[in-house]
């Protein structure tokens, strides 16, 4: 345990944000596997939706910190990919 003042009161913030951090993650994991679920599924319209939406939600976690813009880009780059190829199809 730290000793002095500020090396507590930044353990206290860092439990926040890790708690904040985890819970986006988690949500980004989820919507991502609900999208491929929804495309495997052939379900076009509902993609398309959820598309924008998890666009959305990549670029807050960017703009927050959470994960490296490259990281999402890449991300939404598959994704979109994987819906172009189901709308193709």
């Amino acid at each position: 345990m730290p000793i002095k003042k500020a090396a507590l009161k930044s353990m206290r913030s860092d439990r926040g944000r890790e708690a904040r951090n985890s819970s986006v993650l988690n949500e980004l994991k989820t919507l991502s596997k609900k999208m491929e679920s929804l495309i495997s599924a052939k379900e076009r319209e509902k993609a398309k939706t959820l598309l924008k939406e998890v666009i959305v939600k990549l670029h807050k976690a960017v703009a927050h910190g959470i994960i490296h813009k490259n990281r999402a880009s890449r991300k939404i780059g598959r994704l979109s990919r994987k819906l172009a190829k189901l709308l193709t199809a």
